[in-house]
């Protein structure tokens, strides 16, 4: 039986904010671009990709660097070569991307846009994954939920150095001051991992608008509780508007079945879970 993917992916600009600056594609890449109602398809050689995008800039260039982000790494995740090495293939497309929106970003009007991408590609029982920015990736396997990305933030970096504690995280004023960001600087370091896919899991993509409104248990009962994923995004994005709605909130939910290994009896996420190449925050280039 083939790997088989169905998801749903949903965007809201929340109660507060008069544009929408998110974006998210859900694309198979043999051949049709899927997003924003329930979607079920197999996973073919080409496999597929799921993405969050969360623009910034004045004058809704956000917007413009969001939707170019994902225009970009969708056509070059589509033109892949069968058989190409898919976590090369994954920072290459990303790097291509970044440099579509630096470039973009010299036009009038959109100096000083820029974007994060957070991006799930699945081909055959594996998924691989890169970030830049802030926007998050989570798995949810067997009542666990994980995030398989990590921030890159100015928070995160006070978090990782013991700096400041989870709690004063919460209510830091700082905590949306990420580190690097799609089309800021004509370079940026993606940062990769790889996962091997167990039946049943579910992936969870979302900018901060969801993240920073709902916590990761909270996010993992929602999952568990519904029985669509549809259902799931729409109850995500309905809480964190409940909760204030002051951002963006846009959701991918997504789960895989098929030929996959079963669970396995007290294994852990992290025996599956590899991370290939970090973000270095403390780096003279971060």
């Amino acid at each position: 039986m083939p790997t088989r993917l169905t998801a749903c992916g949903q965007t809201d600009r929340g109660i507060v904010r008069a544009h929408n600056e998110d974006a998210f594609v859900i694309a198979d890449l043999a051949g049709s671009d899927l997003g924003g109602t329930i979607s079920r398809f197999e996973i073919g050689k080409r496999g597929v990709l799921l993405a969050v995008s969360d623009g910034m800039g004045g004058h809704q260039a956000g917007e413009v660097a969001s939707a170019l982000v994902l225009e970009s790494l969708a056509r070059s995740m589509a033109g892949q070569t069968v058989g190409e090495e898919p976590d090369a293939l994954m920072e290459k497309a990303t790097t291509q991307a970044n440099h579509d929106v630096w470039e973009a970003a010299h036009h009038p009007g959109r100096e000083h846009m820029g974007a994060t991408l957070t991006a799930v590609f699945i081909r055959d029982t594996v998924a691989h994954i890169a970030t830049v920015g802030d926007s998050r990736a989570y798995l949810v396997r067997n009542g666990v939920i994980k995030q398989v990305s990590h921030d890159q933030s100015y928070v995160q970096f006070l978090l990782d150095t013991g700096v400041m504690s989870p709690e004063e995280a919460k209510h830091s004023a700082v905590r949306n001051v990420i580190l690097q960001a799609m089309g800021v600087k004509p370079d940026v370091t993606v940062a990769l991992g790889r996962l091997e896919l167990r039946q049943r899991d579910c992936f969870l993509l979302c900018s901060d608008g969801l993240s920073n409104k709902v916590n990761d248990d909270e996010l993992r009962d929602l999952v568990l509780t519904s029985s669509k994923v549809a259902e799931a995004a729409a109850k995500m994005i309905a809480l964190a508007n409940k909760r204030g709605g002051e951002d963006n909130i846009t959701v991918i939910v997504a789960g895989v079945s098929g030929d996959l290994l079963p669970l396995v009896a007290g294994e852990r996420i992290s025996r599956t879970w590899h991370v290939l190449k970090d973000f270095d925050a403390a780096s003279p280039q971060a």
